[in-house]
């Protein structure tokens, strides 16, 4: 019997055609990319490989993209194979690390790769379920670090949603993998049936003489209904046209009760008519958490139940259960009452702000039949199981982050995958609510669209560069990244930026429609606010740039012998120059000391922060090594006994700089902004807002073009930059040889790596306290989800402290980004500092979240970050103390609610 039997004869069910031919190919020796629609049971390939490699006695790794998934498959794979066969790895949860099989996020698997782990050892298969996430712009690029960095001895099983360009990445995978097969299927194994709410009722949106073939057609019923709902003739179409109830393929009845908005039926008449035709459990998308939270509240007003009493009490004494170990006190601040109530009676929220414990108990309620209807919002598309015989959509806009946008036809499909559950469905259903202004046949476009090409957001990042540069040398990790799918696209064909850049403008011209004002042209008074902030900003850069070019002076009329003393906090002390600055290879490189504590280090404009000057003069032995412990510790030795007295750090004393052309420029422009009739509207600051949304656009578009015009997209000229900025800042040294700072970065995984990596090289963060570091670690992670954003709030004088110098290192990094053309490193953002601060001072959460627009499911989401990167910060700091201070800090932030759902 082959293996592919074996395995098929333990499960209850009968594999489908591409299930067989993928689990056929991996069982061949082959890697496979399966294409499948979401709920057709792509997985089963990956299970098989698992089951392969415990047969053989190998090892599989099961990565996903996100913890939760990785939880649930977890489980999936302990219920099948046992605890002891079987293992968690997620950044901030470990359970049975070394097991032959180990389910774990892309990002484990990336840093194990470069980390050299030996976890590594004996591994056959690796999965790589919805891999169709390396298209997303933040964290896509770790899956091709993956795909190209495993031997290729290990077996890759790639699982993705239905992409059009399958064959296009499956040539990739058989590029840079070899022996990759690539098994597509398109249909779904349940048959979904697509449908609009109007008013009261439900309407199908083809026509039925349209369904078996050719180009679908919207049904005239459904244009009709809303053409008479629009004139305001009939509340009930049912009533009109004397049609039938619902037949097998979802048409409803009138239904009775509830609020409209915009002409749409109310959330409770779809949920109630849903029950009613028997197309519950359901999810309903919102794309808003608030939106998630005020459904569930709005049925609780209506006093909608859709489970038994019965259910209901054993709902409530499992959740009571699962949330015993939290403070009372914090669960009124999580919306706990609600959400208990909500289950209790059959429905729930599901979306990101959630605290995570209570997400997985509305995934477990849900997926176990418990509850009959989830207000969701996108996320719960990602690979979450969690399907339902009916997904129903509010709307066909989402808010981006920047700007409120249609959905595109894949995200349609990957939504309304979840309708339809194998084994227990016939068919599955997709309702959109109608609503004033939606056209059908926009619906009909995303419902019957099957083009949704995968592409690359691959680009390499600054800590690529130099594990990359530490493993395999600069020459060969160039060739290796020009193997990238984002290169192999764009040598296929150029990317079009062009439709972006034309949608853009429009965006560009809505955004000055908005800030329009009444008392003047706020866009001429937005443009003087505009050239005052550049002013401001030039003449920072201005001083910056005239002091590093003292000090890249002093250093460069340094010689052998010459003394300094050095100032910069532990760094402080003597220190003899060992080998003076000299060109190489058209660039100068910074001169070589020796410190008094026998330390050898390279002197960069970017450490010394003011100008040095020699003195006193000590021989230096011609042939110093300094590479020998010996020759050190005799330098080091006579260089403190030897040097002259003198008490303060050498600074060479400069002359402040004052551009009086500039101070009068700002003189007159603020007068101008005062005098200007928009200064006195009432509305300015919202107008503003939008001004400062405008700028950001027009710049960002700008970017766009200047790209077009270049036409340098290539990744491998991006790496060699990278290297240059690298090799400007001391991380790289010639001859491929990687300085004790680069191997500090190359332990840093964070989006902000080469910030965080200059603020630690500075000592900016030695002398914090735990909660304090966890507050500064916080303005690396934090994102906010608006751009008019307050202030921050800073909770000490340390922290302070540490920001303006986290902002100064920033605007640098940031000069020399742009001078090399590269994408710019995002600003921190000190918005959450207050709260961490709080928080890890053991501070309750009430107090932590006292007005903040914070929910608690971000906030426990940004804690996690803080305590990864604070566990990277442990193994990279070059102080110790501070290394003790991370650990603290990790712990003082990983309790109450941030650890409430670990896996035990």
């Amino acid at each position: 019997m082959s293996e592919l039997a074996r395995f098929a004869a333990t499960l209850d069910f009968d594999l489908d055609p591409f299930q067989v031919d993928g689990c056929a190919a991996v069982e061949a020796g082959r890697g496979v990319l399966v294409a499948a629609p979401t709920g057709a049971g792509k997985t089963i390939v990956g299970e098989f490989a698992v089951d392969l490699a415990l047969q053989r006695g190998q090892k599989a790794f099961y990565t996903t993209p996100i913890k939760a998934l990785s939880n649930q498959k977890y489980h999936d794979l302990v219920a099948r194979h046992g605890s002891d066969q079987v293992g968690l790895l997620t950044g901030d949860v470990s359970v049975n690390g070394e097991a032959p099989v180990v389910v774990m996020t892309t990002e484990v698997l990336r840093n194990m790769i470069y980390a050299g782990s030996t976890t590594l050892d004996g591994l056959a298969f690796v999965v790589m379920d919805e891999v169709h996430y390396l298209a997303d712009r933040f964290r896509g690029a770790v899956w091709e670090e993956v795909i190209i960095h495993l031997p290729r001895s290990v077996q890759l099983i790639a699982l993705s949603a239905t992409v059009s360009n399958a064959e296009e990445f499956g040539a990739w995978l058989d590029e840079v993998r070899g022996g990759t097969e690539i098994v597509l299927s398109e249909e779904r194994p349940v048959p979904l049936w697509q449908h609009m709410q109007v008013g009261r009722r439900l309407y199908d949106l083809f026509a039925e003489s349209s369904l078996d073939g050719g180009t679908p057609r919207v049904d005239p019923h459904l244009v009709e209904a809303i053409r008479q709902q629009v004139r305001g003739m009939g509340d009930d179409p049912r009533d009109r046209r004397g049609r039938r109830g619902r037949d097998d393929r979802g048409r409803g009845r009138g239904q009775r009760g509830g609020g409209r908005f915009g002409g749409a039926a109310s959330r409770t008449e779809v949920i109630r008519e849903l029950e009613r035709d028997g197309l519950l459990p359901a999810i309903t998308f919102i794309f808003s958490r608030a939106g998630c939270e005020a459904a569930v509240g709005q049925l609780i007003a209506n006093d909608v139940r859709l489970i038994s009493d019965a259910d209901g009490r054993r709902n409530r004494r499992l959740v009571e259960e699962r949330v015993a170990s939290l403070d009372e006190g914090d669960l009124d601040v999580l919306g706990y009452h609600q959400l208990v109530e909500g289950i209790t009676r059959g429905y729930a929220p599901h979306h990101a702000g959630m605290l995570p414990t209570f997400r997985e108990i509305v995934e477990e309620l849900f997926t176990r039949g418990e509850i009959q209807a989830v207000f969701a919002t996108e996320t719960l598309a990602l690979g979450i199981n969690m399907p339902a015989r009916t997904v129903v959509l509010e709307k066909l806009v989402k808010f981006n982050g920047e700007s409120h946008v249609e959905i595109t036809p894949a995200e349609y499909t990957q939504l309304t995958g979840r309708a339809g559950r194998r084994g227990i469905d016939i068919e599955g259903h997709a309702l959109v609510v109608w609503s004033r202004g939606l056209d059908p046949a926009a619906v009909a476009g995303l419902a019957s669209t099957r083009t949704y090409p995968l592409h690359s957001s691959f680009r390499p990042t600054y800590n690529m560069a130099v594990n990359l540069v530490a493993q395999v040398g600069r020459e060969t990790a160039r060739e290796v990244l020009e193997t990238s799918f984002a290169q192999f696209q764009a040598d296929r064909s150029v990317v079009s930026i062009a439709t972006r850049i034309r949608d853009q403008e429009e965006s560009l011209e809505a955004y000055a429609e908005a800030m329009h004002c009444e008392l003047g042209d706020f866009r001429e008074y937005a443009a003087i606010r505009h050239q005052i902030t550049q002013i401001e900003k030039e003449g920072a850069r201005r001083r910056s740039a005239n002091r590093r070019a003292e000090v890249a002076v002093s250093l460069e009329e340094l010689r052998i012998g010459d003394i300094v003393r050095l100032a910069g906090g532990r760094k402080s002390g003597l220190a003899v120059v060992v080998a003076p600055a000299r060109t190489y290879k058209g660039q100068l490189s910074a001169p070589v000391v020796l410190t008094e504590h026998k330390q050898v280090r390279r002197l960069t404009p970017d450490e010394v922060r003011e100008p040095l000057t020699p003195f006193g003069k000590l021989p230096v032995p011609k042939h110093f090594n300094p590479k020998s412990a010996k020759s050190r510790a005799d330098l080091a030795t006579t260089l403190r006994i030897k040097a002259p007295d003198e008490g303060a750090p050498s600074v060479r004393k400069h002359a402040k700089v004052t551009a009086k052309g500039e101070d009068q420029r700002l003189v007159e422009l603020r007068q101008r902004l005062k005098a200007h009739p928009c200064h006195a509207c009432p509305d300015r600051e919202e107008h503003a807002r939008w001004s400062a949304r405008w700028w950001k656009l027009k710049r960002e578009t700008a970017a766009l073009q200047r790209t077009v015009d270049r036409q340098t997209g290539s990744v491998a000229k991006t790496f060699e930059r990278i290297c240059t900025v690298l090799e400007d800042l001391g991380y790289l040294l010639p001859d491929d040889e990687v300085s004790e700072d680069g191997a500090r970065l190359r332990r840093l995984y964070t989006e902000k790596d080469l910030l965080a990596a200059q603020c630690l090289r500075a000592g900016d963060w030695d002398r914090l306290d735990p909660a304090e570091l966890a507050a500064v670690v916080s303005m690396l992670i934090h994102q906010p989800r608006r751009d008019d954003t307050p202030e921050p709030r800073l909770p000490t004088t340390e922290v302070a402290d540490a920001w303006a110098l986290m902002l100064e290192r920033w605007s640098a990094l940031e000069d020399l980004e742009e001078s090399q053309g590269l994408p710019l490193t995002g600003e921190p953002d000190a918005g959450i500092a207050w709260a961490v601060h709080r928080w890890a001072s053991g501070r309750r959460l009430e107090e932590v979240l006292r007005d903040s627009d914070l929910t608690a499911g971000d906030f426990v989401r940004r804690c996690k970050q803080v305590v990864d990167l604070l566990g990277q910060i442990a193994d990279a700091a070059p102080n110790p103390h501070l290394r003790t201070t991370a650990r603290r800090a990790g712990d003082s932030v990983m309790r109450g609610v941030v650890a409430a759902d670990r896996l035990d």
